[in-house]
């Protein structure tokens, strides 16, 4: 993506800039200069402050650290603060995820906003115990089945107390249309050689979802609720969405962290063990087998959208090639050719119904004669339908294993 000229308005000390590319665009706000507690109070002058932030004339010395996600600015006024800067702003929903996180979350203190956008939280600067991403990368290093396990039903629990109180925060029902449509957009606008299309369950309804949630933000008990990703910029958010989408992120930074690695030990018993631990502490229907069910979708499809958005950010970027989401993607087709062949037996069953209804309805009112072979159909459609069932794909079984 190129930088273009806009004539969007920014506040005092900020820029206005935003970049194109084919079938892509984005605007950012980007601070002029930061050097000195003077260039913080002409930056905070015009913005709208909420929560707890330092006083601007008490600060007398910053630092500045370049992320991805834009910079983090280390303020000392006595105390120390960290301010996180969100150059394409947010959904909107920050706050209200704040509010709903489980007490012990690392959340933002207060921010800065302008025209009703976040574009700095603030929070104190104090540094957490080592998160899990780096506890389970250690255990993987050392080939550690056990203490990767634990490490990851401990980070899946953390995710699911936070949806368990997202739940009581806010539920909205599921959105498959928007869902769907917005699929088709990424697809479209990373020119990809195969979609997905999904139901969804009626036990996967709209909440207060994080988002882009990493291992790493998981230290011991305690969730932190961060900045959006450039995805977030690239393709603004028309819809809400449920919290298989959180936990399928968490699931696919293990897979970046197992991929980085040299360990010899199996994704899948790692991926069910964050899973089984998501599932402890989230909400029952949220964590129900329909929830997962991967023929309407599952966990499967939002880890799908996990990997479209890594291209898209490599994309927008020229980065290069993501993994391990360019080889998840490449298994798609297959995946996806595997549950196309199940549903000959969900097929089966239906006509097995048809025919075991239409004949009881024709021979109406049935005797003992004929009575035997519309149950024998109504036995053997119930019988498929299990089978059919049973094949779907589990949701701890990655794209790449198909056996």
């Amino acid at each position: 993506m190129a930088e273009v000229e806009t004539e969007a308005s920014a506040p005092a000390g900020f820029n206005s800039v935003a970049f194109a590319g084919i079938g892509l665009s984005c605007e950012m706000l980007e601070p002029v200069q930061l050097v000195s507690p003077a260039d913080w109070s002409i930056l905070v002058s015009e913005l709208d402050s909420w929560g707890n932030v330092p006083d601007p004339e008490a600060i007398d010395s910053l630092s500045v650290v370049e992320t991805d996600r834009g910079p983090v600015i280390t303020l000392s006024t006595g105390s120390v603060w960290l301010a996180e800067f969100l150059p394409w702003g947010s959904d909107g929903r920050l706050r209200a995820r704040a509010k709903a996180a489980p007490e012990g979350s690392r959340v933002p203190s207060g921010g800065y906003s302008w025209q009703g956008t976040d574009l700095i939280i603030i929070r104190p600067a104090d540094p957490p115990p080592a998160d899990a991403a780096q506890k389970i990368a250690e255990a993987l290093e050392a080939d550690d089945m056990t203490a990767a396990q634990d490490e990851l039903r401990k980070a899946g629990a953390v995710l699911g107390r936070y949806h368990a109180k997202a739940e009581a925060a806010r539920t909205t029902p599921p959105d498959p249309s928007r869902w769907n449509a917005r699929t088709q957009w990424l697809e479209e606008a990373l020119r990809a050689s195969f979609i997905w299309r999904a139901s969804y369950s009626k036990n996967q309804p709209c909440t207060l979802t994080l988002g882009d949630v990493r291992l790493s933000d998981v230290s011991v008990d305690s969730l932190r609720i961060g900045r959006p990703r450039l995805a977030d910029a690239l393709r603004t958010q028309t819809c809400e969405f449920p919290a298989m989408r959180d936990l399928a992120s968490m699931v696919h930074d293990l897979s970046r962290i197992h991929h980085s690695s040299l360990t010899t030990l199996e994704l899948t018993p790692l991926r069910l063990a964050l899973i089984d631990g998501w599932k402890s502490t989230a909400p029952v229907n949220w964590a129900s087998d329909d929830a997962f069910y991967s023929h309407r979708g599952g966990l499967a499809i939002w880890e799908y959208e996990q990997c479209i958005l890594d291209v898209l950010e490599a994309t927008s970027n020229q980065s290069g090639a993501p993994e391990p989401a360019v080889t998840t993607l490449a298994y798609v087709k297959a995946y996806q050719k595997r549950m196309f062949s199940n549903r000959t037996y969900g097929a089966l069953s239906m006509m097995a119904a048809f025919f075991g209804i239409a004949s009881l309805i024709n021979t109406f009112p049935p005797d003992f004669v004929e009575t035997p072979i519309p149950i024998a159909c109504l036995v053997l459609s119930y019988w498929l339908f299990g089978v059919y069932k049973r094949m779907s794909p589990p949701p701890e079984r990655p794209f790449t294993h198909l056996g």
